[in-house]
């Protein structure tokens, strides 16, 4: 992908914005706003066009999550966002990803997975921290029945895009997964754009979710699963 990588930050505390925004410039990543609240980053993205926002969940006015869900619509050329936070809470991630989030990192995060982070999900990659993600599988691939019924039918998928859909779930990378499969990086990434068309998805981070609220993911998976993160530190 071409072009400067733009980026709002949304956070109401004045350190994280300044800390971030050195980080992020000394990489050569342009912060085209610093906001204070979601009302503040939903109006910044309008005026800006981002390609990433990186968003605190708990901001006074409305709060990260709220201003995901309103930002995030579905129309071309929206913005991938990656939400921040002090706590590392399962509901919060579960709520952020179903709202359209690329990436959940929790503030003490390095400046050189912050860095890598947003470039990441600007290419439409899924991102999460580790510990989060074991725990997000183990979690929700135990979703009660009635919570899976009402939403997507995986029925539209051939056998090989489910057993995609899986791994997707797993965090694999294109790579990985044409390693696991056997097949051309290439094939993947048709079948992967597929899932993603038949299913009504935006990215692949909308997909895992849909994999753990449909239960492709199964009791024990979360052994294999890996991440951003544990793909750096392996």
């Amino acid at each position: 992908m071409t072009g400067s990588l733009r980026v709002v930050v949304a956070d109401d505390q004045a350190l994280v914005r300044t800390g971030f925004r050195m980080i992020l410039t000394a990489d050569g990543i342009d912060v085209v706003a610093e906001v204070t609240n979601g009302v503040e980053a939903i109006e910044a993205v309008r005026r800006t066009r981002p390609d990433v926002v990186l968003m605190d969940i708990r901001m006074p006015e409305m709060d990260g999550l709220e201003a995901n869900r309103r930002m995030l619509t579905g129309a071309p050329g929206e913005p991938r966002v990656i939400m921040l936070t002090t706590f590392d809470l399962d509901h919060y991630v579960y709520a952020a990803l179903s709202a359209g989030a690329s990436g959940f990192l929790l503030k003490d995060v390095t400046p050189e997975h912050l860095v890598a982070a947003v470039r990441l999900v600007r290419t439409g990659d899924a991102l999460l921290a580790p510990a989060i993600t074991r725990r997000l599988i183990e979690r929700f691939a135990h979703r009660d029945p009635e919570t899976a019924a009402v939403h997507r039918d995986l029925a539209a998928l051939t056998p090989r895009e489910l057993e995609v859909l899986r791994l997707l779930a797993h965090g694999l990378s294109n790579a990985e997964l044409a390693g696991r499969l056997y097949l051309s990086e290439a094939t993947v990434k048709t079948h992967v754009a597929r899932i993603l068309a038949k299913l009504s998805l935006r990215d692949r981070v909308q997909a895992v979710v849909v994999a753990y609220q449909t239960r492709p993911v199964g009791p024990g998976d979360h052994e294999v699963v890996l991440s951003y993160g544990d793909r750096e530190r392996g």
